[in-house]
């Protein structure tokens, strides 16, 4: 008895020390939420009253605040296209293929999330410099690529090894080529684990803020470019609300991969059944 109090009392302390810390991480969401209603123009906490002002002086006339967002946003898909190919075409290379020295091109691939952010945007700014390439989209988008692909790469990774490669064997055996394997089994079921890796890296070339400072000119100015530059040298309260409205996009883009994730692993497993049943590339199985 003594001892299950103990375990019990651990469980319930656990339990409160793990909210406590939750509740202290979404803390400062919560604030920015909060005040992103506020009507003090000094963006105080808590508010003395509500309003929407600061969400509609997001797109009045002579804002700065569309300019960036579409720019950030076309930025983004552009990186997230680039990175996509890149993700696609290592993962395949390192878990569908006798790759010479896997590992190094493995920590090749990866390098990039070990280095510091500053470090790489100073050598994307010496090395589109000299071509006159500052302040591209173009620019932007592949020095967010250095970033992004990375993690779709290791999305993706995850996503192959995860797929079971009997299936890959059953087309196989009955004559599927590689291309046809890739078309038909491979990429449909992997399309749970590319949607994810897209969203992620589209979500870090959004948020990115260094590389964009390096690379940005007066008349492209990205979206966190735009909030640093309102924070430094502006008292702008808007600043607060598209915080909030980056907040809300982050939380829609996970539960979004948490719901292609979960629609990934049935279809998946239905697959599996159905082979199971037919007794298809299972040892001592007896196609029906």
């Amino acid at each position: 008895m003594m001892e299950l109090r103990t375990t019990l009392a651990g469980r319930i302390a656990l339990t409160a020390i793990a909210t406590l810390i939750l509740l202290f991480l979404a803390l400062p969401i919560v604030v920015i939420l909060v005040t992103s209603f506020s009507n003090n123009a000094f963006a105080a906490f808590p508010p003395d009253a509500w309003t929407l002002n600061w969400y509609k002086a997001l797109f009045a006339d002579g804002s700065k605040w569309p300019a960036a967002l579409t720019l950030s946003a076309f930025v983004a898909c552009l990186s997230t296209l680039f990175s996509l190919v890149i993700g696609v075409t290592a993962a395949t290379a390192l878990t569908r293929s006798e790759l010479p020295l896997r590992s190094a091109v493995y920590a090749l691939v990866l390098g990039p999330l070990l280095i510091p952010q500053i470090v790489t945007a100073l050598g994307l700014f010496l090395l589109f410099e000299p071509a006159s390439m500052l302040g591209s989209p173009i620019a932007i988008a592949l020095g967010h690529t250095v970033l992004a692909s990375p993690i779709a790469v290791l999305i993706l990774i995850a996503t192959l090894r995860g797929i079971d490669e009997r299936l890959e064997d059953a087309a196989a055996s009955m004559g599927a080529g590689r291309l046809t394997i890739a078309r038909r089994i491979t990429f449909p079921l992997a399309a749970p684990g590319m949607i994810a890796a897209a969203i992620f890296s589209f979500i870090t070339s959004f948020d990115e803020f260094y590389i964009s400072q390096f690379l940005s000119s007066v008349n492209t100015v990205t979206l966190p470019v735009q909030v640093y530059n309102s924070l430094t040298f502006d008292i702008d309260p808007s600043v607060t609300a598209i915080s909030a409205l980056l907040i809300a996009f982050a939380i829609l883009a996970l539960a979004l991969v948490a719901l292609v994730r979960w629609l990934g692993t049935g279809r998946q497993n239905s697959l599996l059944s159905v082979e199971n049943t037919a007794g298809i590339a299972t040892p001592g199985g007896d196609a029906v």
